[in-house]
């Protein structure tokens, strides 16, 4: 995808994320009788903005501008966040001219305890709220198709599943006690689920039942080295879904939609199976069985010094499927488990980072990577946008409850210490704990940025 069509994604992605956690913040101030002066999608110097008595204006508004009780909405400059200013809290605008004045009826530090700790946690509720109702949606509407085999269809050589023990028509049955009921299943307790810890692997092969134990931090550091696990079931066909019309693939005469059966009588179930098997005929003519519509022809074709033909692959499910469809409930159930599985699988990536199976750099990702991975699942279509969106929304809510300066979770950490002493931080010491943080988020910023642009 293009720059434009990226940083559109970029924009949108981050625009809702912003808006539904501020909303939050906002509504919720609104309720406990707070004025909310303040409504801005964006940090740093103001660009424009509404307010109920001046209407649109562009620029900074003076510095003794009296927001009554209507709010203003305003887009700022820099589009890493965005922020609902409170009347009567020190917040990331580090406005202290408040403290001047006794406390008023519609002040943050009026307030007690419980309404101060709703309106501080209402963002990461909202942000919780949308990945919820986001992953309940797509269930409801979508269902899911189950690939009921749990039988191995191709091993690569050399590759993790290899590793692991795992042969051609191994059938597995349980993984850490539990039973497979299907590929998904397989997939799902072999990655992230108790990520990084041992798996054993119950399989039977033909008429034996064998035990195979795999390193779960083997099979994470594969995948975060962007290695296949090299596993493919059975039930599976791959077609092209394009084809380069001047690459090899292209001049052989494949179609967009053939279906590819086999490679040098090879029976082909999965893409990466493809891949490798064409990686490795470099310069090397290779025959290739596919189905166009109700006819199957050979057809020949060289791949070239890089052992590619030219073409997008795609999967099928051909063998026994089980569409699911879900009732609101059911769904609702789903999309609070799936909200549950992406805290976990947060904190499980945090862990791995600490024990050093992953790194860093390998691990985080800041805007350029949001961006591109935005535009690509936007590609992949509405349901992989959607679910693109819960996901960082749920790591959007875990991020700004921690305990941390100028985040939610560091305002939440000031009411109550205040609440258990009975004694009002010192504001000095809250705008100076506050710029530390803010400071420590851009620079931290910074080096994200940096760590996508290296990447």
């Amino acid at each position: 995808m293009g720059l434009l069509t990226t940083t559109f994604y970029f924009i949108l992605v981050l625009g809702i994320l912003v808006l539904v956690h501020e909303f939050g913040h906002f509504i919720a101030a609104k309720m406990m009788g707070m004025r909310a002066e303040v409504f801005s999608i964006g940090m740093g110097p103001r660009i424009l903005g509404y307010h109920k008595r001046l209407g649109f204006t562009f620029g900074s508004l003076p510095k003794d501008f009296e927001y009554d009780d209507n709010t203003e909405y305003r887009l700022s400059i820099l589009p890493i966040g965005g922020y609902v200013k409170i009347a009567g809290m020190i917040d990331e605008s580090m406005d202290k001219e408040f403290l001047k004045s006794e406390p008023k009826a519609w002040e943050f530090r009026s307030k007690k305890a419980l309404p101060k700790i709703f309106v501080l946690s209402a963002g990461v509720l909202m942000n919780f709220l949308l990945a919820i109702s986001i992953f309940s949606a797509i269930t409801f509407f979508n269902g899911q198709n189950v690939l009921t085999t749990t039988r191995v269809g191709w091993v690569a050589p050399g590759s993790i599943a290899d590793k692991i023990g795992l042969k051609i028509n191994d059938k597995i049955t349980k993984i850490n006690n539990l039973e497979m009921n299907s590929w998904n299943d397989v997939i799902e307790n072999l990655t992230f689920k108790n990520m990084g810890k041992l798996k054993i692997i119950e399989v039977q092969r033909s008429s034996h039942t064998i035990t195979l134990n795999a390193d779960g931090r083997e099979i994470i550091r594969t995948l975060a080295d962007k290695k296949p696990l090299g596993l493919e079931p059975k039930g599976t066909r791959i077609f092209f879904e394009m084809v380069e019309t001047l690459k090899p693939a292209g001049q052989a005469g494949f179609m967009k939609g053939d279906t590819v059966l086999s490679l040098d009588s090879v029976d082909i179930v999965g893409a990466s199976q493809f891949s490798s098997l064409i990686q490795a005929r470099k310069n090397t003519p290779t025959n290739i069985t596919i189905k166009r519509k109700d006819s199957v022809f050979q057809v020949s074709v060289t791949p070239n010094n890089n052992g590619k033909i030219g073409v997008m692959l795609a999967a099928a499910l051909v063998g026994k499927i089980q569409h699911v469809s879900y009732g609101f409930f059911q769904s609702v159930g789903i999309g609070f488990r799936e909200t549950a599985n992406a805290v976990n699988l947060f904190f499980g990536s945090i862990a791995q980072i600490i024990n050093g199976t992953l790194s860093f750099k390998e691990s985080v990702g800041g805007p350029v990577m949001i961006a591109q991975q935005a535009s690509q699942q936007a590609e992949m279509g509405l349901g992989s946008f959607l679910n693109f969106i819960a996901l960082l929304s749920v790591t959007l809510a875990v991020v700004n409850i921690l305990p941390l300066p100028a985040l939610d979770g560091g305002h939440l950490v000031f009411v109550v210490i205040e609440s258990v002493t009975r004694k009002e931080i010192s504001p000095k010491v809250k705008v100076a704990i506050q710029q530390t943080g803010f400071v420590i988020l851009l620079l931290l910023m910074v080096f994200v940025i940096y760590n996508d642009i290296t990447r």
